[in-house]
């Protein structure tokens, strides 16, 4: 088997610079039908902060792609920065499928000395559960996943972050847009129309969606959106083609929830506004980008593994928020509205203070009414049983740790058109 070593710190500098590659030197590939998975050792640099220093832990980090992928390198520098603050040794593997693989590499990290061990796709975590239970004195994490409330796991933990807070004030900066498109006489006010690349027809694809729609409307109360959707979460040349489907449809103004930079490149080349997700795209996109939302997944990695070092539990559950800095926006771009900083700021503020809520009932209808009662499907029983009341105090509490750290909010409300569902 060929060996190679993947040096993590290169490959942030090859992804800011938008190349990629690999220096090679000692270190383990193994071959599978879809990719190639690497093994990467990295140690981390001491760090200059002593006292935010740990010891007695390794961690380890499964990942979905690479840096190509913009899902996965929000990933890899959170875990980086983390790890390198704390001054601790830690491992990657990248280009990990959703399968047995997932699984092998757990057992790999665990076997290796890691007593931390984090997976960041959906579908890993079927995989993480059966490995945190071989190895139970190795803390296991998994963000997007809905299980273990119920595995019952001293050592399986699910993570996630109010990204819909993120896409919500994303979506006010395409408000913004709109308006001022309708303002300039470029559209008017009923051609206000969005599109959205989605990759499934997931509850975590549909809170955002609805989320960008429900900003975007708070300040454009003539928008409007079509949705399409991938089956992919990283194929570029689909994400390229729904985006030029949703253009030549008459949308004016696109999003995603998906990795590549297909549609923001597709939008360039169009001359469509763009907000893109989990980083900037602004070198590339310089005259259509207009923010991107992201999770910073650092604070959730430094608490998890400070809960490790000092023996402490883990939550199940554990959901970031704007005010602990997990949800964030990127600089905006200089396409952007103005007056644009002004209104986000102040619908953060009210975010972060309660006085606004994203899905408060009284923004939108599903089906002409309003939505006064939802009983949402989240132990992720196998017949699907709605099981939780999740509207109370006139809102539908999203990604509540009471119930579930991951969304569930499922609703199709109206103004928001499906154009396929096969995903």
């Amino acid at each position: 088997m060929k060996k190679k070593v993947v040096s993590l710190l290169a490959a942030m500098a090859l992804a800011v610079t938008a190349l990629a590659g690999c220096g090679s030197n000692n270190a383990a590939t193994t071959g599978t039908d879809a990719a190639t998975v690497t093994a990467t050792t990295e140690a981390a640099a001491t760090t200059e902060a002593a006292g935010e220093a740990v010891s007695g832990v390794k961690a380890g980090f499964i990942f979905l792609h690479d840096e190509n992928s913009t899902y996965d390198l929000n990933f890899l520098n959170g875990a980086k920065a983390a790890c390198e603050k704390l001054g601790i040794e830690y491992m990657t593997k990248t280009n990990i499928p959703e399968g047995q693989e997932a699984y092998e590499a757990a057992c790999e990290l665990a076997d290796a000395g890691c007593n931390f061990i984090f997976a960041d796709s959906f579908g890993h975590e079927d995989y993480i559960i059966e490995a945190a239970k071989e190895y139970p004195n190795v803390q296991f994490s998994h963000a997007t996943g809905t299980k273990a409330h119920t595995e019952g796991l001293d050592n399986f933990h699910n993570a996630f972050a109010s990204i819909y807070d993120g896409r919500y004030l994303a979506g006010i900066v395409a408000g913004m847009k709109l308006n001022e498109m309708i303002a300039n006489g470029d559209i008017t006010e009923d051609q206000a129309k969005m599109g959205y690349v989605g990759a499934y027809t997931y509850a975590e694809v549909m809170s955002g969606y609805t989320s960008f729609f429900l900003g975007a409307r708070s300040v454009c109360p003539s928008a409007t959106m079509d949705v399409t959707f991938t089956g992919s979460w990283y194929d570029e040349t689909a994400e390229k083609e729904a985006a030029n489907k949703l253009i030549e449809g008459g949308c004016v103004l696109i999003s995603q929830h998906a990795d590549s930079m297909g549609a923001p490149t597709a939008c360039e080349t169009a001359g469509v506004p763009n907000v893109s997700y989990n980083g900037s795209t602004e070198a590339a996109c310089p005259n259509t980008f207009l923010v991107s939302s992201r999770v910073n997944w650092e604070p959730y990695f430094e608490y998890a593994i400070k809960c490790v070092a000092d023996g402490t539990p883990i939550d199940t559950d554990w959901c970031g928020t704007l005010e602990t800095g997990s949800v964030e926006l990127s600089d905006l771009g200089a396409a952007v509205a103005d007056g644009t900083a002004e209104a986000v700021e102040a619908a953060k503020a009210d975010l972060i203070a309660g006085k606004a809520h994203v899905y408060d009932i009284t923004t939108f209808t599903v089906e002409g009414k309003t939505l006064d009662s939802y009983e949402a499907d989240i132990d992720t029983d196998p017949d699907y049983t709605p099981d939780h009341e999740v509207v109370s105090d006139g809102y539908f509490h999203e990604s509540d740790v009471a119930f579930r750290s991951a969304p569930y909010f499922n609703v199709r409300i109206d103004g928001i058109n499906l154009l396929d569902e096969q995903y």
